[in-house]
């Protein structure tokens, strides 16, 4: 027999998140760097009372629940406040990637077919190129004040501050299912068109449980953490939901990601923690290195979006004293399914072994549940050593793509595209993606396992691996090489130094160097692009010792 328990059914709403950090934690501050230049300061107090105001700005330009309201905007107060008003009132909050092309833009803005979009000042051009073919966009909110406000072609242009200071405020946050759209984010498109992934309030919330805990982001009202990674990615890894949640005092860094800009309000502002993708954290060693800095406050960072090298988890623990955590997720899992927290019995193994620990995905956050399977779709053993395709499942993965016919799972779970192993203590490391892995004369090659051994070499700035056609083995490893400025870099040293760690036939065949690796519009390597400049290289039919 099932007994229902007497539990209250109060549902899991973001505006619960804002309304408890408006009165549990009024008076914490959040710190932003503007598009305008000066740095801004509110409270969550504030920031609750601004985003009821646009809420009801929303609402006067036709905003009802369900309709889409998309942002093309930085890190900063007024992208926040404008998650929390959207979705408060029902409707959803449809993140716009402005590294993407217009016309992948263009085809984003009308299948999801917004009515309202909000935009710092820095994409005004743009905005100004695409609206004209946008016909469901009825309006267009430039996020600034009526001083900064620019001459502009765009119809029915509103200027933030305007509108919001015609709003009379206290808006009572209305209440609805659990299950209502919140958020929308498109995968950035490799492969087809961008495709929506669509998040709850539930889903929201309870991700936002997930990434708080002391074993994953580790975050509190003692903690000050500045998102790297754009609210524009993934909603900034759920990190502006999880500071309501638990009154983090968060610096947003606006659109200056640039080593020194970053140092300096790090220092500045006495940030914990941050957050962000490994070419950021490049830029931001390189800076410190090349003038000599130290963190005062900086104790941790979050490295997720592609496989942190080893040489930059070294740097930032041996060199700057500060523990890296790693993690893995994706658009459709809200992003976060791992972090690379080290267990008790691990931290007192030699140094060396830590690192090789760390240098894996990691363990699975509450909530969801991860699985390999192989070919067959039989789940494989959680050894370390056996690679299958990367399943997951839970309360925050997506069901299916918006507006798609047919649903992104099999069997329950969703099958992430990803190569993996899984040990016994749950640590779970990417081997490839399966659109990237070179299988070379029947046997797999790990890209991301040659990728971080050669950026492990001095005078490595970036590398990349991709299978090019082999007249014997099918295909094989080829090396692409960014070099740092002014530093020149002996292809035979990166070879030996990958040679003393890998199975010799994994060796790459070749090495080429150039000036820049392509990125896509999340800041990852684009293999696509890179097997595209490299369709007609031919390598030797020399034999590959096995």
């Amino acid at each position: 027999m099932h007994l229902t328990g007497l539990m209250m059914n109060s549902p899991l709403l973001i505006s619960g998140l804002i309304r408890h950090a408006a009165r549990v934690h009024a008076d914490q501050t959040m710190v932003s760097r503007t598009v305008e230049g000066p740095i801004h300061r509110t409270t969550w107090r504030e920031l609750e009372g601004r985003a009821q105001k646009l809420a009801q700005a929303l609402q006067a330009l036709g905003v009802g629940p369900g309709d889409r309201v998309a942002t093309l905007a930085w890190n900063g107060f007024r992208h926040v406040e404008t998650y929390f008003a959207v979705s408060g009132i029902g409707a959803v909050c449809h993140t716009l990637n402005p590294r993407l092309f217009p016309d992948q833009l263009l085809y984003i803005l009308n299948h999801a077919e917004d009515v309202v979009l909000l935009t710092d000042l820095t994409f005004v051009p743009l905005v100004e190129k695409l609206v004209a073919r946008c016909p469901n966009l009825r309006a267009v909110v430039v996020m600034t004040d009526r001083e900064h406000m620019p001459q502009t072609t765009l119809p029915n242009a509103h200027v933030y501050e305007d509108i919001l200071s015609a709003q009379p405020g206290g808006l009572q946050w209305p209440e609805f299912p659990e299950d209502t759209a919140s958020s929308l984010c498109y995968t950035s498109g490799t492969t087809g068109e961008p495709k929506g992934v669509l998040y709850s309030h539930r889903s929201t919330v309870l991700h936002s449980f997930g990434i708080s805990l002391p074993d994953v982001f580790r975050l509190g009202e003692r903690e000050t953490v500045l998102p790297v990674v754009p609210m524009f990615h993934v909603n900034a890894w759920g990190l502006p939901y999880a500071a309501a949640l638990t009154g983090t005092r968060l610096v947003m860094p606006g659109p200056r990601l640039d080593g020194e800009s970053l140092y300096n309000l790090f220092e500045d502002e006495g940030v914990t923690m941050s957050a962000g993708v490994p070419t950021v954290w490049m830029g931001l060693l390189a800076y410190m290195r090349q003038h000599g800095r130290r963190f005062r406050t900086l104790n941790r960072v979050v490295i997720g979006g592609s496989a942190a090298p080893e040489a930059m988890i070294r740097a930032f623990q041996d060199d700057y004293g500060v523990e890296v955590l790693h993690a893995w997720g994706m658009t459709e899992t809200s992003p976060l399914g791992t972090a690379c927290g080290l267990s008790p019995a691990i931290r007192t193994w030699p140094k060396d072994q830590q690192i090789a620990v760390q240098r894996k995905q990691g363990r699975q956050v509450f909530g969801v549940e991860l699985r390999i399977v192989g070919d067959d779709g039989q789940a494989l053993a959680h050894d370390g050593a056996a690679a299958g395709d990367l399943q997951i499942r839970g309360p925050w993965v997506c069901s299916a793509y918006y507006k798609a016919e047919s649903t992104a799972h099999h069997d329950g779970w969703f099958s992430t595209g990803d190569v993996a192993t899984i040990d016994a203590a749950g640590y779970m490391q990417i081997t490839d993606r399966s659109k990237d892995v070179i299988k070379s004369g029947g046997e797999w090659i790990s890209s991301i396992a040659l990728e971080n051994l050669a950026v492990g070499v001095p005078g490595v700035a970036e590398a990349a691996v991709i299978g090019v056609p082999h007249p014997r083995w099918a295909e094989r490893p080829l090396l692409v090489l960014v070099k740092a400025p002014g530093v020149e870099v002996d292809p035979a040293v990166v070879l030996a130094h990958i040679a003393e760690n890998v199975p010799r036939w994994w060796l790459p065949d070749a090495v080429e160097f150039v000036d820049a690796l392509p990125h896509t519009a999340t800041g990852k390597i684009s293999k696509l692009q890179l097997r595209e400049r490299f369709k007609d290289y031919r390598l030797a039919a020399d034999c590959v010792e096995r």
